[in-house]
């Protein structure tokens, strides 16, 4: 039996919410997570459509990329699409999760789906977070240093790039003396207590910080841990937006744009005026992106495919760089395809379904 908190539990491994920006509203957007389940939809938006697509196949969650709720709401009323589909989902006892621009922001998210697609490689994050890093330091007595820094490092403690188990430790004398009322480890009541102990400093991502810290109570052997942990604005190259990689043969400007309306499924591209260059460094973006463009341009991409540039912003290019824009629909279509690959290997015998139906809200004549 599968309930939505089972599903949810690895949605949030392959997107953290904590990798949310701070305007966004992702997870859990109406419905009981302890629910048991027995089907899903998957889509880009969860439309009326998209709804009615899933009460017609028996989906108990529908999986989005958009929130349906993105602001707050005083009313429920049926008055929009956004909040017939709200009651719509109450009223059949429908759930609906959402994870947006935590997707976005991982390696192996929407935009790897794209670079997946046109077959790039050597990718990497074009820009990466900030502030999504902290470092947590810790007093333990050296008997017990081993013991819970181990802890520390199994709980996610000490991951950087392709290292792990890394910290660093120096010895000194502590020194405490317990008070009334207190059980001490180690030490008597109103008696001072001096006590070799480790200072253990490790470094980890904000989403692991739960984990951290209760493995850090449960190992501990005092009382009283004395700790802290501090915000670092480190950027973390692992995670970030747009991503950034190289195609297998460089290609001419107009020979890319075709290949890019063929493997990305549109008829329509917008782009600045060409130039003659050569394709090969592709950065990308899927939904909107244009504040990525000078970080493609500093990062040296002779292309920047994305969506949702405004007329002003093509002329930022200014000949450095080719704007491709291929429209937010067709930039975040295979989302879908990221969560169906994660949670049909992980529930092999779940009915994961993706939607029929084309949610895209711009339409070409």
């Amino acid at each position: 039996m599968i309930s939505i908190q089972h599903i949810i539990d690895e949605l949030e491994i392959l997107a953290p919410v904590s990798y949310q920006e701070s305007y966004d509203n992702c997870g859990l957007l109406v419905g009981n997570r302890q629910k048991i389940i027995e089907k899903a939809l998957i889509t880009l938006d969860c439309t009326e459509a998209v709804l009615d697509e899933a009460i017609q196949l028996g989906c108990s969650l529908v999986i989005c990329h958009h929130p349906i709720l993105f602001s707050g709401i005083k009313s429920i009323t049926g008055k929009n699409y956004i909040e017939r589909v709200i009651l719509k989902a109450i009223q059949q006892d429908i759930a609906i999760y959402a994870a947006h621009t935590n997707l976005d922001n991982m390696p192996v998210g929407v935009n790897a789906k794209i670079a997946e697609k046109l077959g790039l490689k050597n990718c990497q994050i074009l820009a990466p977070l900030r502030d999504a890093l902290r470092h947590l330091y810790v007093y333990i007595p050296i008997a017990h240093a081993d013991r819970v820094r181990k802890a520390l490092h199994d709980a996610g403690a000490g991951q950087i790039g392709n290292y792990e188990s890394c910290s660093f430790n120096i010895e000194g004398t502590g020194k405490f003396k317990p008070k009334s009322g207190a059980n001490p480890f180690i030490g008597e009541i109103d008696e001072l207590q001096s006590e070799p102990e480790t200072k253990v400093e490790v470094v980890f991502s904000v989403d692991k910080e739960r984990a951290i810290l209760k493995a850090l109570f449960d190992h501990h052997p005092y009382e009283e841990v004395a700790y802290g942990i501090i915000p670092i604005s480190n950027a973390n190259k692992h995670l970030g937006a747009g991503m950034i990689g190289e195609l297998p043969e460089p290609m001419e400007e107009t020979a890319f744009l075709k290949f890019l309306k063929i493997r990305m499924s549109t008829d329509c591209i917008r782009h600045t005026a060409l130039s003659e260059r050569k394709i090969s460094k592709v950065a990308l973006c899927g939904g909107s992106g244009s504040f990525l463009l000078q970080k493609a341009k500093q990062s040296g991409a002779d292309v920047l495919v994305t969506a949702d540039f405004k007329y002003h912003q093509f002329f930022d290019a200014e000949n450095h760089i080719l704007i491709a824009d291929i429209g937010h629909y067709e930039s975040e279509q295979f989302t879908g395809e990221i969560f169906y690959e994660v949670l049909s290997k992980k529930f092999p015998n779940f009915a994961f379904h993706l939607t029929s139906v084309n949610t895209n809200p711009v339409h070409y004549y």
